[in-house]
């Protein structure tokens, strides 16, 4: 298995992105979150690739994609959606599956919105759309959605730390020494780059409209009803379990597992993880 690393021009941003498995075969589209970018999935592309064709961008703003001027690119969740919208239609992805995590679920949902026809499955992995997923951990940035000053802006700088990067790796982990520390020490690196920081803190302020969206999410689950697997790291800090069950509130036939482990599960289960993504697409992709 042959993992190809490519840049393609997505109407005039440069865009970086993994692939691997054949062209022909069904398409899956792996979409990261905060604070990482596609060597997140270095362990599971090898896992889908001998069946599937992965794809994995790295978002605008994050990895080895192009970052526009701020002045030049809203940092939004709109706009990131749109250039993944744009970004598969330049490689010719007609239909796909989508695997979101994090930042990639208001993402991929944003494109399953506005595209879908297009979306054959969805596996969420700590990707959440509803409250009740949101833990307490959100409360500083809900008091920056509430008052938007400078003081509550800066509060949040730490989460940009390289501490703070590798305690999202770890927390909740029974076991930290099966968590490789080169990607948290990649994301660390990525996220202290030269204006990451404001880009980030501008992620952290327009989330609120993911959670505005979640009723038109949950309406798309409803009115669509596309196959879910929610497989969720059931200590994960940010994105509690209930998140993960409230799935089968809209798709009743959604599949629901935890793993014991935190928000970055695939840092120790990407083979259980692997396995029960092909399993799942097998089955509803044929």
């Amino acid at each position: 298995m042959t993992v190809l690393f490519n840049t393609v021009d997505v109407d005039g941003l440069k865009g970086f992105y993994r692939s691997a498995g054949d062209p022909s075969a069904p398409v899956v589209l792996l979409l990261h979150g905060f604070p990482s970018a596609s060597h997140m999935f270095r362990d599971l592309i090898p896992e889908l690739a001998g069946t599937y064709h992965v794809v994995a961008p790295d978002l605008p703003g994050f990895g080895r994609t192009e970052r526009p001027d701020r002045d030049a690119f809203a940092y939004t969740f709109e706009t990131i959606a749109k250039v993944i919208g744009r970004f598969t239609e330049v490689l010719g992805l007609e239909r796909f599956a989508i695997y979101v995590f994090d930042y990639g679920a208001p993402t991929g949902f944003r494109l399953a919105l506005a595209h879908p026809d297009r979306i054959t499955a969805i596996v969420s992995q700590n990707g959440n759309a509803y409250e009740e997923g949101l833990s307490e951990g959100w409360n500083p940035i809900r008091q920056y959605w509430e008052d938007a000053t400078d003081e509550n802006r800066g509060a949040l700088r730490g989460l940009l730390s390289a501490d703070s990067i590798r305690w999202q790796y770890e927390h909740g982990v029974p076991d930290t020494s099966r968590v490789s520390p080169d990607g948290w020490t990649l994301d660390a690196h990525y996220t202290q780059r030269p204006g990451v920081d404001e880009i980030q803190l501008d992620l952290f302020l327009d989330y609120k409209n993911n959670v505005r969206m979640y009723p038109e999410f949950q309406l798309y689950f409803r009115e669509r009803a596309p196959k879910l697997l929610s497989i969720w790291g059931r200590n994960d800090p940010f994105f509690v379990p209930p998140g993960a069950e409230a799935f089968k509130r809209d798709l009743p036939n959604a599949e629901v597992r935890f793993l014991e482990t935190g928000h970055f599960a695939l840092e120790t289960h990407a083979h259980e993880i692997g396995a029960a993504v092909r399993d799942f697409l097998d089955r509803h992709l044929g």
